[in-house]
């Protein structure tokens, strides 16, 4: 009965040969020829079921038979030609001399890799392609060692990777050291010892990195409560001394004294809120005030700019920019009144005569004046302003109406003698 082989162990090797391998099976008694595909090789029979051989020189993939004198073997049992591995680069090129980081490795021929070393240290393998493999870095000292892959194909070329002694991270400073509660702002930190961050933590949430060098790293802030919290950032090193931060709520805008004003500006507005001490800006719609004076964190004044038509006031801190959503942050430029005529234009000096007061922007009228003297009025109308003549001595005097936008022009008014 003719040989029968049931395995070879290992079934991968070079394509240059000599890989001592072992076929099993039986009826190897007497045995005279071994073949990887056609070629033969040494052997040794070890027992009817067990022979030790070299692989010759071969490529692709190749079936192992026995030749016996009662036959030779037919079981569809294949050896592997495998090439050998080729490193082209690593990422990162360094590390910490305590390991434990991840290294990619990038080449040909990779796949089924056996071990990877960093000198004579073994790593421990993550993933495993034709193309790259991903490593945990063992330990080592500081200094350069290769890096090496073994496969069945043979051992790769060295790449060096240079072992870094240990260096904490330091953080220094801290640019802007407040922000939102909602997060997102980017923030810098600058310090020592900052290269590849693992991780940014504001108390205990993850910020997002953006960018990362030995003395610098920027971050998108993530959300936290209103209160401060410490930034501490990690590296394979270690992690570094904290550094305060403080989330700050969102300013809001309830309330405004005055909500009229003249188109020119100029005027004081007082702001009522919260969350106000920190304020950096004042915008009456697109167009930001002066003269910011914070009185407390529910109340600032402010000196309104020029502007046109109804806006939104909004105030800006590190929290972030008030919104509309609460109480009347409104405010409204009027035009200055102007006074056209006076129906009639004379009247008795004892007073107590009706006067019409025609012209335009008169809405807002608080205040009529003859002579200096205050009357008492009431608006009508944009344009119309009905008023009681105070008394006063004969002769001319000017009437003048006010508003929130300023005084209007003078125009006449005759006292009678009575």
């Amino acid at each position: 009965m003719a040989p029968v082989v049931t395995s070879v162990s290992p079934s991968q090797g070079p394509p240059a040969g000599g890989t001592s391998v072992t076929l099993t099976g039986s009826g190897f008694t007497g045995a005279t020829l071994v073949r990887f595909g056609p070629t033969g090789t040494n052997f040794v029979i070890v027992s009817d079921t067990l022979i030790t051989a070299k692989t010759p020189a071969g490529t692709g993939t190749v079936q192992v038979t026995v030749t016996a004198p009662t036959g030779t073997s037919t079981q569809n049992v294949l050896f592997t030609y495998t090439s050998v591995p080729s490193l082209s680069s690593l990422s990162p090129p360094s590390g910490p001399a305590s390991g434990g980081n991840t290294v990619t490795l990038n080449g040909t021929n990779l796949s089924g890799a056996v071990a990877v070393f960093f000198g004579s240290s073994p790593a421990t393998i993550l993933t495993n392609t034709a193309t790259q493999i991903t490593v945990v870095a063992p330990a080592g000292p500081p200094s350069s060692v290769g890096v090496t892959v073994i496969t069945a194909g043979g051992i790769s070329n060295a790449l060096s990777y240079t072992y870094v002694a240990a260096t904490t991270p330091v953080l220094s400073s801290l640019s802007p050291t407040s922000g939102p509660t909602s997060g997102g702002n980017t923030v810098t930190l600058n310090g020592t010892n900052l290269s590849g961050a693992t991780s940014v933590k504001f108390g205990t949430n993850p910020a997002t990195i953006l960018t990362n060098t030995g003395t610098q790293i920027t971050v998108s802030a993530p959300a936290g409560p209103p209160s401060p919290v410490n930034v501490t950032v990690t590296t394979p090193s270690g992690t570094s001394n904290p550094l305060p931060y403080f989330y700050i709520a969102a300013p809001t805008v309830n309330d405004l004294s005055t909500h009229l004003g003249p188109a020119t500006g100029g005027n004081t507005v007082t702001v009522f809120g919260s969350n106000l001490t920190l304020t950096s800006a004042v915008n009456f719609g697109g167009n930001p005030a002066t003269g910011i004076n914070v009185v407390s964190d529910n109340q600032l004044t402010v000196t309104a700019p020029a502007g046109s038509g109804t806006v939104a006031v909004t105030v800006t801190t590190p929290g972030g920019t008030s919104t509309t959503a609460t109480g009347n942050p409104y405010y409204t430029y009027l035009a200055a009144p102007v006074l056209t005529s006076l129906t009639p234009s004379h009247g008795s000096d004892l007073g107590g005569d009706a006067i019409v007061l025609g012209g335009s922007d008169l809405t807002y009228t608080d205040a009529v004046t003859f002579g200096g003297v205050p009357a008492t009025f009431a608006a009508i109308s944009d344009t119309q302003v009905v008023a009681t003549s105070p008394g006063g001595a004969p002769g001319t005097v000017n009437v003048v109406a006010h508003t929130p936008a300023g005084n209007s022009n003078p125009q006449p008014y005759v006292y009678d003698p009575s």
